[in-house]
């Protein structure tokens, strides 16, 4: 009886040793755009074989021959592989795009054959949608909904007011309720999801209807921003808003027995960087100094959150900071980003060049006006680089009594002459 149940036991190890399997943790995956996804598994192998390589692929087809997905184009720097020989090696995806919506599956190639891992995972990409009525009226209450294009694994969803987090508690759900509302709930509404928060939905602006008790009833509507009169009727719409528009508003309700104001209500336009530009200082392409400073300015709202700084035809970027010190020549740029995403200035060219210097008689060797060689050798501006030579004349001189360099000792007409005391010196 014990020989059998040990022959029974070892017959299902085997055939488990045996088997080819990948199975993966989720048969499709939704990812907000620009977010980092991955995608995880497990496989089994017969034991007798050795894995020689792992990658990931998309869209494969039986009998075709697969690409490494480190190879695909538009994927390069955006793939990493998790694990390691004894480790899953689950794909994390970065920065996901709407081009990546494919079927990824995983393949591994043995001593003997290869294998890929059918149905595999159905990538869905998704950005978010603010959907909000255009205008309320006071009182009424409005339901504003974060709308996706695919299914988000539990996401918890946070809401923004003029870039302000109004989350005080966890939203499960993608709709947030206002009871009703007045003229404070009047401004620029976004949401995100938790862990993508820097990849909100677009800003919705949710204006709120001017209305009054009046006895007679109102016969005007006059809107102004600031100040200044921007508009008639009970409803004041701003059509193609720009960032100019921000400001504050406020309507004014009159008839025939007085008029009344409205409080304001604030438009804050929230947008990318804009008009990205570099300044230089000093002034100029061509510089006669060690270093420059440069300045990297924009227009954005919300404020810029970081300025990275960059030279063309480095991989790396080279300085972060709204300024930045460039000690060599070259093309130079700046990339800023907000919460609602980035942008690059157009590169600025530099040449940094050193002055020319005229050294203190004192600082120099003592060399004798009749010392042909000396002077030569002082001369000669040997030991600096072809491309960067910046010619120093040293001019044997009796030192002045204290440390200041006098005009007696570097005029045109002191070096005319010392030149003329040594011809073959001035040939060089």
């Amino acid at each position: 009886m014990e020989s059998s149940l040990s022959l029974i036991f070892l017959m299902i190890s085997g055939a488990l040793g045996n088997k080819w399997s990948v199975k993966y943790s989720k048969p499709h995956l939704c990812a907000v755009k620009g977010s980092t996804v991955v995608m995880k598994f497990t496989y089994t192998h017969p034991t007798n074989v050795t894995v020689k390589n792992r990658f990931w692929v998309i869209n494969p087809v039986k009998g075709v021959e697969a690409t490494d997905l480190r190879n695909e184009s538009g994927y390069s720097g955006r793939v990493e592989y998790l694990g390691d020989e004894q480790t899953p090696f689950s794909l994390r995806l970065s920065d996901v795009k709407k081009s990546d919506e494919h079927k990824y599956c995983f393949r591994f190639i043995t001593t003997g054959k290869g294998h890929t891992g059918f149905p595999g995972i159905t990538l869905r990409v998704t950005d978010l949608q603010l959907i909000a009525p255009a205008e309320v009226t006071e009182g009424e209450s409005v339901i504003l909904t974060c709308k996706t294009t695919c299914s988000l694994t539990d996401p918890t969803f946070i809401w923004y007011k003029n870039t302000h987090d109004l989350t005080t508690n966890t939203f499960k759900s993608n709709k947030l309720h206002l009871q009703r509302v007045s003229s404070e709930d009047a401004g620029s509404y976004n949401c995100a999801v938790r862990g993508s928060e820097h990849l909100p939905s677009p800003a919705q602006y949710l204006s709120v209807r001017c209305d009054s008790d009046a006895n007679p009833p109102v016969e005007n509507y006059t809107w102004f921003k600031g100040r200044t009169s921007v508009g008639k009727g009970k409803t004041f719409t701003i059509s193609k808003v720009r960032f100019e528009d921000s400001g504050e508003y406020k309507c004014m309700c009159s008839n025939e027995v007085g008029h009344q104001n409205s409080t304001s209500v604030t438009l804050n336009l929230l947008y990318s960087p804009k008009n990205i530009s570099v300044s230089i200082s000093p002034s100029g392409e061509k510089v006669e100094r060690s270093s420059v400073n440069l300045t990297c300015s924009s227009d954005s709202n919300p404020p810029v959150e970081t300025y990275t700084w960059f030279k063309e035809k480095e991989s790396s970027p080279v300085g972060s900071g709204q300024s930045y010190r460039a000690l060599q020549s070259g093309l130079y740029y700046c990339e800023v980003q907000n919460k609602l995403g980035s942008e690059r200035s157009a590169a600025v060219s530099i040449t940094i060049t050193e002055p020319a210097h005229v050294l203190h008689p004192s600082s120099l060797q003592n060399v004798g006006l009749r010392a042909k060689d000396d002077t030569h050798a002082a001369l000669d501006p040997a030991g600096r680089k072809s491309d960067d030579v910046h010619h120093t004349l040293a001019v044997s001189h009796p030192s002045p009594p204290d440390d200041t360099l006098t005009s007696d000792y570097c005029n045109v007409e002191t070096i005319r002459n010392m030149m003329k005391m040594s011809p073959e010196t001035a040939d060089e």
